[in-house]
C-alpha cells in the first residue's frame, strides 16, 4: 500500500512530534546514504499489492543515522524520540513481493518528512474528533490522512495521561477511505495493546500520584516542575510507559503487517461499464441452460471407464469400413468445399448491394427470413451473419428444418431446397425467401455468383424472391450499416465494434419508447414528438416496436415498475 504509518506524540516540551514511522521501499533501495540520492517521492510511496501473508516479515538492523532533513535527534527529548543517535533502525524484507518495510523516526525523503510533519501537527492540534479519542479523516492535495488519537496512562504527566496518535498518510483519497474499516479495526487493536501495557505500569506505581499531590500544601508552577524533577523524569519514553524494551520492534512489525495486509486486501479491476442488452440476454439464456442441464444430468448415463474407452478405440476403425476415418455427419468431419458466409461485408458482396439491403431491411423490422439450401452449414453461416443486425433478444432461430415453421416460432429459418411454403405465407408480405442454389442445379444467367475460380462459391447461385412491399424509406440504422460495410478502409474488427455500439444506441431509444408506451394512453402526435426527440423518424417506428421484443426480462421489469410508480396518483 502506498502509505506511511506514523506514531505521533504531543510532547509537553516540544509540542506535536513524530516518534516512529514505517514506509515501504523497493527491495533494491536500502534506506542509507547510497540510496538517498536516488530516492524520489514516487518511489517512496511505492507499494506492491502482490503481498500474500505477513509470515515473511523478518527484522534486521543497519547502522545508519536516521535524522529528519531539517532537525537533529539531539533536539528531542526521550518522550518524542524512538531512536538514539547512531542506533539502528528496523527493516522487514518481503522476499516474495520484493518490498522492504523500513521503520525509523522520520522519513528519509525531505518532501515526505514535510508531509508527515504537517499531518502530525494537524492530528494533535486542530483536527480532533469529538471526545479527543477516535479516528478522523483530513487531507488536501499534499496528502490524505487517517488519524486515530488516544491517551496513555502516565503517573508523572499532567492530567496523568499522555496524548498520542497513529496516522496513515496516503496520496490516494479513494483508496484510503475504502480501506477505512480495515485500518481503523487493526489500529484500534494496536492501541488497545499499548493502553493495556501502560495501564499495568500505572497501577504498579508505589505511591498513587493523586494521593501524593494532595499532600502538598500549595501547588505552584515552580513547585510542580521541581517536584517532577525530583520524583521522576519530566519526559518519559514509550518504553518507560509500557515497561517493554521491544515496544518499537512490536510497532514496526504491526505497522509493516498493516501496510502489507491492506495492500493485499484491495486489488484493481477493469470495469467495463453497464452491461449491454445482449450481455443481459446471454446471461439469462445461460441461467436457463444451466437449470435445464441440472435436470438432465440427474438421468445421464454413467461415464465409461478408461479400459472401455480403449477397447472402443481398438474396434472403431472396423465399424466405419475398415479404415481410421470419422463417421459421416460427425463433428470432426469438415468439408472445405461447402461455401459459408464469413461476414456481413462478404454477404453484401455476394448478394449485391440492392438485394442485401432488402434482406437486411426485412431482418431489422422483424419479418421472417427463410433460407433454402442443401448445405446446412451454409444456412447456419448465413443466419449467424444476419443475426448480427439484431439484438440477441430479437433472434428466434431454427437453423435447419425439414418443414416450414411459423414466424411466431422463429424469424430465421433454414430449409432444404424445394421445401413448399404454406399459402398463408406466400400470400403475405411479412417474409423474404433466399434460395442458395448449388452449381449442379443453377440455371445459366446473372444469378451465378461472380467469384474467382478457386473460391468455394464458384458456380453457386443466390436468388432473392418474394420480397414483399417494403416501405419506400429504409430505417436510419440500415443506412449507417450499409455505409460502414461499403467503406473498405474499416477492418472487420472495427465494423463489429461499430455494430455493437450502434445496436446499443438504438436499444436506449427502444427503452424510452417502451416506457412511454406503458406510462399511459398516448396519441399519434405524442408518439411523433417523442420520435423527434429521440432522433428517429417515421420509417424507424416499425423497427423500434420490433426491437422492444428484444428487451431483457430484467430491464422490462425495471421499466414497468418505474412506469407504474410515475403514473400513480401520489407521484410527483
Amino acid at each position: 500500500m502506498n502509505a506511511i504509518i506514523s506514531l505521533c506524540h504531543f510532547c509537553e516540551v516540544h509540542g506535536p512530534s513524530v516518534v516512529f514511522c514505517t514506509q515501504p521501499f523497493h527491495a533494491q533501495q536500502e534506506s542509507g546514504e547510497d540510496a538517498d540520492a536516488d530516492l524520489t517521492a514516487d518511489s517512496a510511496w511505492y507499494c506492491d499489492r502482490r503481498v500474500k501473508s505477513p509470515t515473511t516479515t523478518s527484522v534486521s538492523s543497519s547502522s545508519s543515522d536516521i535524522q529528519p532533513p531539517s532537525a537533529k535527534t539531539s533536539d528531542f527529548c526521550e518522550a518524542c524520540r524512538s531512536f538514539l543517535p547512531g542506533q539502528s533502525y528496523f527493516i522487514s524484507k518481503d522476499t516474495e513481493a520484493g518490498i522492504n518495510y523500513t521503520s525509523s523516526q522520520f522519513p528519509d525523503n525531505s518532501r515526505l518528512y514535510s508531509i508527515v510533519r504537517q499531518a502530525c501537527l494537524r492530528s494533535l492540534s486542530c483536527e480532533v474528533c469529538p471526545g479527543r479519542e477516535g479516528p478522523i479523516y483530513f487531507g488536501d492535495e499534499l496528502g490524505h490522512v487517517l488519524s486515530h488519537t488516544f491517551f496513555m496512562k502516565d503517573s508523572q504527566a499532567r492530567g496523568l495521561q499522555r496524548w498520542y496518535s497513529i496516522i496513515v498518510v496516503m496520496m490516494d483519497r479513494i483508496y484510503l477511505l475504502n480501506s477505512w474499516p480495515f485500518l481503523v479495526t487493526n489500529i484500534r487493536q494496536l492501541i488497545d495493546e499499548l493502553q493495556s501495557k501502560a495501564e499495568k505500569v500505572y497501577k504498579a506505581a508505589e505511591v498513587p500520584p493523586r494521593a501524593k499531590r494532595m499532600t502538598m500544601e500549595f501547588m505552584t508552577p515552580g513547585n510542580f516542575r521541581r517536584q517532577r524533577s525530583a520524583g521522576g523524569k519530566v519526559a518519559r519514553s514509550l518504553i518507560d510507559l509500557t515497561n517493554d524494551r521491544n515496544i518499537f520492534k512490536y510497532l514496526h512489525m504491526s505497522f509493516a503487517w498493516i501496510l502489507k495486509a491492506c495492500g493485499n486486501r484491495l486489488t484493481e479491476k477493469l470495469l467495463e461499464g453497464t452491461p449491454t442488452e445482449d450481455a443481459l440476454i446471454d446471461l439469462e439464456k445461460q441461467e436457463e441452460t444451466e437449470e435445464g442441464f441440472i435436470k438432465i444430468t440427474k438421468r445421464s448415463k454413467p461415464q465409461k471407464t478408461e479400459e472401455e474407452e480403449e477397447e472402443e478405440d481398438k474396434i472403431r476403425p472396423f465399424l466405419v469400413g475398415g479404415d481410421e476415418t470419422t463417421s459421416p455427419g460427425s463433428d470432426d468431419e469438415v468439408d472445405l468445399s461447402v461455401p459459408v458466409f464469413e461476414s456481413l461485408r462478404h454477404m453484401r458482396q455476394l448478394f449485391g448491394a440492392p438485394d442485401f439491403q432488402s434482406v437486411a431491411h426485412h431482418v431489422l423490422i422483424g419479418n421472417q427470413v427463410i433460407i433454402r439450401c442443401d448445405h446446412p452449414k451454409t444456412v447456419e453461416s448465413a443466419i449467424n451473419v444476419l443475426k448480427q443486425l439484431l439484438p440477441s433478444g430479437c433472434c428466434r432461430i431454427i437453423p435447419y428444418s425439414n418443414q416450414y415453421e411459423d414466424s411466431w416460432k422463429c424469424n430465421f429459418l433454414g430449409l432444404p431446397p424445394g421445401t413448399a411454403l404454406p399459402d398463408h405465407v406466400t400470400s403475405s408480405e411479412l417474409y423474404i425467401l433466399v434460395d442458395i442454389v448449388s452449381p449442379s442445379k443453377s440455371p445459366p444467367g446473372p444469378m451465378l455468383v461472380d467469384v474467382s475460380a478457386d473460391d468455394p462459391w464458384k458456380g453457386y447461385g443466390i436468388v432473392i424472391g418474394s420480397c414483399g412491399n417494403l416501405p419506400e424509406r429504409a430505417p436510419a440504422i440500415l443506412c449507417r450499416i450499409d455505409l460502414a460495410l461499403s467503406n473498405h478502409s474499416l477492418t472487420e474488427e472495427v465494423v463489429s465494434a461499430f455494430l455493437v455500439a450502434l445496436k446499443e444506441e438504438w436499444m436506449n431509444k427502444v427503452k424510452v419508447l417502451f416506457k412511454f408506451s406503458k406510462a399511459g394512453t398516448a396519441s399519434k402526435d405524442d408518439t411523433d414528438r417523442l420520435l423527434k426527440v429521440l432522433g428517429a423518424k417515421e420509417e424507424d417506428e416499425q423497427m423500434l416496436k420490433f426491437w422492444i421484443t428484444g428487451l431483457s426480462a430484467q430491464h422490462r421489469s425495471h421499466l414497468l415498475t418505474s412506469s407504474l410508480e410515475s403514473s400513480s396518483p401520489g407521484s410527483v
